[in-house]
């Protein structure tokens, strides 16, 4: 079959606006499809928009003007969507298109005749492994050299796997901490077409776009060309070397813990249903922790998340099970989102407890730390080892061995870097820009995401930062003391920085620019009383960042209220931030009071947003 990329149905569906014309594009799509099974549903949504039921009749038509409004976009998060036939969702027609797409790319980088080496992994999703050797299929054809992964694996080991392997991309099929329904495709260049500091990073403009011309030009997916071999299916070594990796990291960040501080830790952990949980185990077990207790039911992998609701440590409800568990078992409990590229901490806080109506583990006082207290432990013990001259440049950039975090995240990181004399960066959201930043020893983003180990893996590493949370623990569980105590030494050192989010999810995707723009033109003037000092549009570019959709308010307290649109799901997300000064001498009790209202002043500050955003 020719390659007719003029043909209408790979065109943006979005002006099917009258029935006759959707299902004319329904039709063309189901011609060109590769799945059996995703045109036998097409044609039985199509068949039900003549069905005499009116509600049978709305339902199918609902359905095939959403998953026919246009192509699922491709941009710096790779593709991510639910799970469905057509162009508006995750489908083996979709991912097929992407991998010519990206093999097209690669041949304009490296020139005809040469073949690029890409690693491919996969998660444990409904899909994944089919559209890993989908993409193995098509860029196979394409002349590359396609390494796939072993078997379901965590994203940290595929980002592992591009530097370790010299490869000059990789893709990883997985949909991280979304709905079960969803899937993606994350896309990252090293070797040959990435050499900066960016070398085995996510993708970021203009790879993105030129990626996207290439996979808009790849022409109906059943003429897309393919082989059914060709590929070589890597062994378990490069899990081994993973796994060995980690426990090199462990061994030279150290934390002043034997073999016995690491026994004698107890820690609970979660996979969440996802694919770490047996890689957690033994990464945890090389660094010497073993009373180590996993919650059972949700330590395999089963794309059906049937224990949580969402599948993301920082939901209500997700690591529950863990908490409740370790409140009679553990010091610790250690939670990873299904992929295992984020890292969730819950620990006991005294200043927490409510004792108040039904008794359970958050009310005597188990919290789950926020993502911003987490880089700030392991942000302070990072540059404590610069400011020793333990810690060169990973990339060889010539620049000072720096740390950075997200324009989102704390300004916590930035002041102890200040009282250490040690290079600090603020990047753009994501870690494709943190994990690119030059000389990094360690990056953060607040939404548990922990860059630990950038020579080795350049994107967060849910599995890593276990380890070095837990020496941290261990650390402290030896001296009598908790992380909490290390958290109230870093409010001493640096004041008391707290953090919260406020997230708006939208069924309706047109309100998110309108939500933006009611900020832009009537911005709050005053946050829990104090007075908004100035707003900052990070969409004209602010502080050397390159343009991005956002607004901050700076209160005049030093309050600050970043808001932004989510880039992998249909919400816009408010980042909190409240600052208070604590003397040197401040014992435990008083900063557990500063922190609790602290809280307290950041619940009048969302409800001040929610009336600016017309919520």
């Amino acid at each position: 079959m020719s390659l007719d990329t003029d043909d209408p149905a790979f065109e943006p569906a979005a002006t099917a606006t009258d029935l006759p014309t959707l299902l004319d594009a329904v039709e063309r799509w189901i011609r060109y499809d590769v799945d059996d099974d995703d045109k036998a549903e097409l044609s039985r949504l199509a068949q039900q928009t003549s069905s005499e039921r009116p509600s049978t009749r709305e339902h199918a038509v609902a359905l095939l003007r959403d998953r026919f409004a246009g192509p699922l976009q491709f941009g710096t998060a790779g593709l991510r969507g639910a799970m469905a036939p057509g162009p508006n969702r995750m489908n083996r027609a979709v991912v097929t298109t992407a991998a010519s797409g990206l093999g097209t790319y690669l041949t304009s980088v490296l020139g005809r005749g040469v073949a690029a080496r890409v690693v491919i992994g996969y998660d444990a999703r409904d899909r994944s492994s089919t559209f890993a050797t989908d993409t193995a299929a098509v860029l196979t054809a394409a002349g590359h050299e396609v390494l796939l992964l072993p078997s379901a694996l965590p994203t940290p080991v595929l980002s592992f796997a591009v530097r370790h392997l010299d490869a000059d991309a990789g893709v990883m099929v997985t949909a991280s901490h979304n709905p079960a329904q969803d899937n993606g495709y994350k896309v990252y260049l090293g070797g040959r077409v990435v050499t900066d500091a960016g070398q085995g990073a996510q993708i970021v403009p203009p790879h993105d776009a030129r990626i996207a011309e290439a996979i808009a030009a790849a022409g109906p997916p059943s003429g897309v060309p393919r082989v059914e071999s060709g590929w070589r299916v890597l062994g378990r070594e490069v899990v081994d070397a993973y796994v060995a990796s980690v426990h090199d990291l462990a061994e030279r960040a150290g934390t002043s813990t034997g073999p016995t501080e690491r026994a004698a830790l107890r820690v609970v952990t979660t996979s969440l249903h996802g694919v770490g949980g047996r890689v957690l185990a033994r990464v945890l077990a090389d660094a010497g922790f073993t009373r180590v207790l996993p919650v059972e039911e949700q330590l395999d992998p089963d794309p059906a998340f049937p224990t949580v609701r969402f599948p993301n440590p920082e939901e209500p409800g997700a690591i529950d099970m863990a908490v409740a568990l370790a409140e009679a078992h553990a010091d610790v409990v250690i939670a990873n989102d299904p992929d295992a590229d984020r890292c969730a901490v819950a620990v006991y806080d005294p200043s927490h407890g409510t004792h108040q109506g039904a008794e359970t583990a958050r009310s005597h006082g188990w919290r789950m730390l926020h993502g911003d207290e987490v880089g700030a432990l392991l942000g302070r013990e990072a540059v404590r080892r610069i400011a020793r001259g333990d810690v060169p440049a990973p990339d060889g950039s010539g620049t000072g061995p720096v740390v950075a975090s997200s324009v989102v995240s704390s300004r916590v990181l930035s002041s102890i870097a200040v009282r250490y004399g040690v290079g600090h960066a603020t990047t753009l959201t994501g870690f494709k820009w943190i994990a690119r930043t030059p000389g990094l020893v360690f990056g953060y983003e607040e939404a548990l995401g922990y860059c630990v180990d950038p020579a080795r893996v350049r994107d967060k590493d849910g599995l890593s930062t276990a380890v070095l949370v837990a020496l941290l623990a261990a650390r402290e569980k030896a001296a009598g003391r908790t992380l909490v105590d290390a958290l109230d030494d870093v409010a001493r050192e640096n004041g008391l920085f707290v953090t919260d989010q406020l997230s708006v999810r939208f069924d309706d995707l047109s309100r998110i620019p309108d939500t933006m723009a009611r900020l832009r033109t009537a911005p709050p003037r005053t946050l829990a009383g104090a007075g908004v000092a100035e707003v900052l549009d990070l969409s004209d570019g602010v502080d050397g960042l390159p343009p991005t959709d956002g607004i901050v308010l700076l209160g005049a307290d030093d309050t600050r209220v970043v808001v932004r649109p989510s880039g992998t799901e249909p919400k816009v997300k408010c980042y909190l931030e409240v600052v208070e000064p604590v003397a040197p001498d401040a014992s435990a009790i008083d900063v557990g009071r500063l922190r609790v209202a602290a809280h307290k002043k950041l619940d009048r500050i969302k409800a001040d947003l929610r009336t600016a955003l017309g919520l």
